[in-house]
């Protein structure tokens, strides 16, 4: 199979490329190549048996060109992070929404009909709940007032008592909090609108909290795994906001260029949209990384702060199932190893 891998040089695409080539296909790369992420290097020495495009996904011509003789795209070009503030919206609505926009009309001029979109599991926003005397419920958004005070936990909408986390699955309804969070879940109605229209095939895979070797150094846009690494790097403590009893479910990369793999050969027989999560399924809270990546690096212990971020979200923790039975997907590198990996891993 011959594939294009837009934002192929960044973070998670540079690992499925990586995946792909080891499995023997043959792979095409579109990224800008930017000189923030990537120095005076033109060209990762990674890429050197690839077909390297430096040149923009919004652009319209490149893109027509890149697609010429492929068969499926896996989409990973973006602007990631959750953003500063309101003054990026314009930025994620230009790198991900236009330019998801043109990846698909010129896959619509052409004859590829078979797409795998990376997406995350920001558009969920807080996850799932449940009161003990109400059931399921859609929390109350958490006030500056418990903030301050310290009271973290979402709070039931009627009684408002402490809600308990469930497992997010697939067909939760979208709440974005974010720059990059909307921008995710339009990506995903641009891709599912593309599919009704060209009789294809979208697989989005809704990434959790993805970390391993390559990840983006020093940066407000990286992910929290990055953001405590590069402080260790440092010689600096990871400042844990809030308690620290934040759920994620931290998955590594290694498996997610797999999921890749596996969503590329579901598409060839599929048919429409479909998203997955693809997580561990074995949620760890954000203080017990920074605690495994402190130890694995060889300190200093991290400190939690009470810091907030009134944004965030308190909990967000997948249910794998679908992945599991649909494209055959199980996550494999154990945590404590990965963590132990990331703790000595060029970052970028």
């Amino acid at each position: 199979m011959r594939v294009l891998v837009t934002g192929g040089a960044g973070f998670i695409g540079s690992h499925v490329v990586d995946r792909l080539v080891a499995d023997g296909h043959d792979v095409r790369v579109l990224d800008a190549l930017l000189p923030a992420a990537w120095g005076a290097q033109s060209i990762p020495t990674w890429a050197a048996d690839t077909d390297v495009v430096r040149g923009d996904v919004g652009d319209a011509v490149t893109v027509r060109e890149c697609l010429d003789g492929v068969d499926a795209v896996c989409h990973h070009a973006a602007m990631v992070g959750m953003g500063v503030d309101v003054q990026d919206f314009p930025a994620y609505a230009t790198n991900n929404d236009l330019a998801t926009a043109v990846l698909l009309a010129a896959m619509d001029a052409s004859t590829v009909r078979h797409l795998v979109l990376a997406s995350s599991m920001v558009v969920y926003g807080e996850g799932r709940y449940s009161c003990p005397a109400h059931g399921v419920v859609e929390p109350l958004r958490r006030s500056m007032e418990d903030l301050e005070a310290g009271r973290f936990e979402p709070r039931c909408p009627v009684c408002g008592h402490a809600l308990a986390p469930e497992l997010v699955e697939e067909d939760a309804p979208v709440g974005p909090r974010s720059a990059y969070a909307a921008s995710k879940v339009a990506q995903e109605h641009y891709a599912a609108a593309w599919a009704t229209a060209t009789a294809g095939t979208v697989i989005a895979l809704r990434y959790h909290n993805v970390y391993g070797p390559r990840m983006p150094r020093d940066t407000p846009y990286a992910g929290v795994a990055a953001i405590f690494r590069s402080a260790l790097q440092r010689g600096e403590s990871p400042r844990v906001f809030e308690d620290g009893l934040q759920r994620r479910d931290f998955v590594h990369v290694r498996d997610v260029a797999r999921a890749n793999v596996l969503a590329l050969t579901a598409s060839a027989s599929a048919s429409g949209f479909r998203a997955y999560n693809v997580a561990s399924g074995r949620p760890r809270t954000v203080g017990d990384m920074a605690a495994a990546l402190a130890t694995a690096y060889g300190g200093p212990d991290p400190s939690v702060t009470g810091e907030y971020r009134a944004g965030d979200v308190r909990h967000v923790v997948a249910a794998p199932w679908r992945a599991t039975d649909e494209l055959g997907f199980a996550a494999e590198v154990d945590f404590a190893d990965g963590m132990r990996e990331l703790a000595t891993a060029p970052l970028r």
